[in-house]
């Protein structure tokens, strides 16, 4: 692997930190529970949805959280069921639902046999030829990604969801990634690769 392989997702990780803002606020996951009525329906009881194009949110990086709900309140991430959910939320109900689900337990799923040594080389080396940088260079080794970066815990997710979540970076229906880093690295991902990756993160821990 080349110097210049290895260095950029540290160099990705030094760019979103200086883009990610620190939460002051705090969020009581008690009252949390009491309003995540509306959101287990969809998202489970303790944050692990039945559902395998829905994100599982237990286990999630409350800063994470945040962002994407504000994010989908303020119309910089679009999805037709997550935008009249948030609609009437506050910034307190936000962080309460946050504090909630981050404190669950996050149940992995188990991988297609066939897809998990690809998978397993694509997180953790890249593809070098085609520029695919490492995922574990940003989400670390066991997929629990990086709060203070912003970088939400990946290991343990739907590998739907995943792959769902890959194809619109890669074509560009989902910006509202940290300096466009998730963007970037989609776009030169094949296919067979999304799915590989996303098999093997759905059983990483």
């Amino acid at each position: 692997m080349s110097q210049t392989i290895r260095i950029l997702p540290l160099l990705a990780a030094g760019l979103a930190m200086l883009g990610a803002l620190p939460a002051h606020a705090q969020g009581d996951p008690q009252a949390g529970q009491s309003k995540a009525t509306t959101c287990i329906a969809c998202h489970g009881p303790d944050g692990n949805s039945f559902n395998p194009l829905w994100p599982k949110l237990a286990g999630q990086h409350a800063n994470f959280l945040v962002a994407q709900l504000k994010a989908f309140k303020s119309g910089a991430r679009n999805n037709p069921l997550m935008t009249p959910m948030v609609a009437p939320l506050s910034e307190q109900d936000m962080l309460d639902l946050a504090a909630f689900f981050s404190a669950q337990t996050l149940k992995p799923g188990e991988g297609k046999a066939e897809q998990l040594e690809a998978g397993s080389r694509l997180y953790r080396g890249g593809n070098i030829a085609t520029g695919v940088v490492a995922c574990a260079g940003c989400h670390g080794p066991s997929g629990s990604g990086n709060p203070a970066a912003g970088f939400p815990r990946i290991g343990g997710q739907h590998a739907d969801y995943i792959a769902q979540a890959l194809r619109d970076y890669r074509g560009g229906t989902r910006d509202n990634d940290i300096n466009g880093m998730m963007r970037g690295v989609a776009k030169n991902l094949t296919d067979d690769e999304i799915v590989a990756v996303a098999q093997y993160l759905t059983g990483l821990q």
